[in-house]
């Protein structure tokens, strides 16, 4: 069963065993922003259980209001990055391979809250996402000190033993907000079309590509829907995404994973119908690049009801099977899953779909 899924894959230095990556999902069990024992030994249950790829729960990056819970883990404390080291010798002697999810909330941080609370909330205008402007405009000079806090993590990642770097560009944090034409008004470099509000994150490519090397893969993360506007599209047409995507081509990425709700949904089902390409299969198909897939992968209903307190049934594996076997696209991140249970893998590959099990909300509250 499953055999596309349990299929070897190389990218540059990385080699996974199979095609099954976890999601990052925020976990907030760092206290002080420092992952514990008990957070490396959560990473290693499932590289135990056979995951080909972690990447962990989003870490933050060297600038003050970059998060709004203390108990978010950082990347850049002395302290925090010793915990990572821990983390990733613990995930290696496992078997596994892991990857940090560098991230910035920006303005969906609220000024006040997180580990520096006097500290301002970044953004691309200073305008939230209802387009209020409720600070000044960062200057040039501060937005390419965001994008060399990136650059510093992902440097401090490979010096770390991790295996790869995924960026986070996705859900309405500060890199995505630089995408969005609500947030981002800027009339320098910084702003403009969409693929010129890609330049922050291209920014952030190019330097961490010479912070890491030739040969370290860069993941970004990246999300047509936001957590403000679900229904919100960058790109509404291929044309349009092929556009924004080429920027980060060029800036040196090596795979994009493409965030959705529902990995079988089609992205543009104007264009290949309701059956069509989801978006990896359409960022795979626009920029050559490798792509992963994500969204409620083995569950039936998305994370958003899930985490409001319903359950989520199971979901049949062969239509993602039969895609990925097409080659839509090349790995598949599952999030509550795996979150539910660290041997979901080895279930899945052993035919034990009878051991599955349901997704309960109360999961999330534990670090198991």
């Amino acid at each position: 069963m499953s055999q596309p899924l349990f299929s070897p894959y190389k990218l540059k230095s990385l080699s996974l065993p199979n095609r099954i990556v976890m999601a990052p999902m925020t976990r907030s069990f760092s206290p002080g922003g420092v992952p514990g024992a008990d957070v490396a030994e959560y990473y290693a249950r499932r590289a135990k259980g056979e995951v080909g790829l972690i990447i962990t729960e989003g870490t933050t990056v060297d600038r003050g209001g970059a998060s709004n819970d203390p108990k978010i883990p950082n990347f850049h404390e002395p302290e925090a990055l010793e915990g990572w080291r821990r983390v990733a010798s613990t995930v290696h002697e496992a078997g596994g391979r892991i990857a940090p999810q560098i991230w910035h909330q920006g303005m969906m941080r609220k000024p006040g809250t997180g580990p520096h609370p006097d500290a301002p909330s970044d953004g691309p205008s200073g305008i939230t996402h209802k387009g209020k402007q409720v600070q000044d405009a960062p200057t040039e000079a501060e937005v390419t000190d965001m994008v060399l806090a990136y650059a510093r993590a992902a440097g401090e990642a490979k010096r770390l033993g991790f295996d790869c770097v995924e960026i986070h560009g996705a859900h309405g944090y500060l890199i995505d907000q630089f995408f969005w034409d609500q947030m981002n008004i800027r009339d320098d470099r910084f702003g403009g079309t969409l693929p010129e509000r890609a330049t922050f994150a291209a920014d952030i490519i190019r330097e961490i590509r010479a912070a890491v090397g030739p040969d370290f893969p860069i993941i970004l993360r990246f999300s047509q829907w936001k957590q403000q506007d679900y229904e919100a599209r960058l790109a509404d047409t291929p044309q349009e995404l092929e556009a924004f995507l080429k920027v980060f081509a060029e800036a040196g990425v090596d795979m994009l994973h493409c965030s959705q709700r529902r990995y079988w949904e089609p992205e543009f089902p104007e264009v290949d119908g309701q059956t069509g390409l989801n978006c990896a299969g359409w960022a795979k198909k626009l920029t050559g690049l490798p792509t992963i897939t994500v969204g409620s992968v083995g569950l039936s209903a998305d994370f958003f009801t899930a985490f409001a307190g319903q359950g989520s049934g199971q979901r049949a594996l062969d239509d993602l099977e039969e895609r990925l076997e097409r080659e839509e696209f090349d790995l598949v991140a599952v999030g509550r899953a795996l979150l539910q249970d660290p041997d979901w893998v080895v279930k899945i590959r052993e035919g034990r779909t009878e051991d599955l099990q349901d997704y309960d909300p109360k999961s999330v509250m534990t670090l198991t």
